[in-house]
């Protein structure tokens, strides 16, 4: 019951996002699938591996997969479609930990909280970067195998 509703629930959030960045009306339901597919992501490889870090790569990495992809499809700028996705992966609870410690003067465990945001932060960066290389040699590809050359 739990996947249900965080299925919905992220579905839902993206979709908020979509239309605080003015996404295109059209195509705010597939922006809320991109978000969707990036958290049940996400959340599966919480559940697998308990690193944070990790399914913040995998979530984001399916994020950038499907935000290419819809790109593609319907004609229009990746940005569209990744944004809303990529904001519910976003460390924002980590980093407030971070900075409510450091007020608190509790500097051990803010540097905790912070490399943990860090670390996660980067993992999203790297999960989009990756993504976008696949993307890049699979199109390259598929371009080549559709130039004939002839002798």
């Amino acid at each position: 019951m739990t996947w249900i509703i965080q299925g919905i629930l992220s579905f839902v959030i993206a979709v908020s996002f979509a239309i605080i960045f003015n996404a295109p009306r059209k195509k705010v339901v597939a922006c809320g699938v991109v978000g969707m597919s990036g958290w049940m992501i996400f959340s599966a490889f919480t559940m697998v591996s308990q690193d944070q870090v990790q399914a913040s790569f995998a979530g984001a990495f399916v994020v950038a997969l499907a935000a290419h992809i819809l790109s593609k499809r319907f004609k229009m700028p990746m940005i569209i479609f990744s944004v809303p996705g990529i904001i519910l992966l976003v460390p924002g609870g980590l980093a407030y930990n971070a900075m409510r410690n450091i007020v608190e003067n509790d500097y051990l465990t803010a540097i905790a909280f912070a490399s943990k945001a860090f670390m996660t932060s980067g993992a999203i960066a790297m999960g989009l970067v990756f993504a976008e290389v696949l993307m890049q040699l699979i199109f390259r590809y598929m371009a080549k195998r559709k130039t004939v050359i002839v002798k």
